[in-house]
């Protein structure tokens, strides 16, 4: 694991340490990763809505009922079956 080492001015530092405190962190060090494993996540979930906005803008809507989801299938399962022979 690589080490990051920042300065920060002491009323930083003081909120931080006192932020991990009152949040029931072990410290400093898990505060801080909890809030990059958040940035982390809110950035997934940042481009997700971007491709669902995506397709909702991509044309005309189709109904997606049990025969489209079976003619996939079937389309899914032949072309693996066809890599799979090749």
């Amino acid at each position: 694991m690589e080490t990051i080492k920042i300065a920060l001015p002491e009323s930083m530092k003081t909120f931080v340490q006192k932020r991990a405190a009152e949040g029931n962190f072990s410290g400093v060090r898990e505060y801080v990763l909890e809030l990059i494993r958040a940035d982390h996540q809110r950035r997934h979930e940042e481009r997700l809505d971007e491709l669902l906005l995506e397709g909702l803008a991509s044309g005309e809507p189709i109904e997606v009922d049990e025969a489209y989801w079976q003619a996939k299938k079937e389309k899914l399962a032949a072309r693996l079956q066809h890599a799979r022979e090749s």
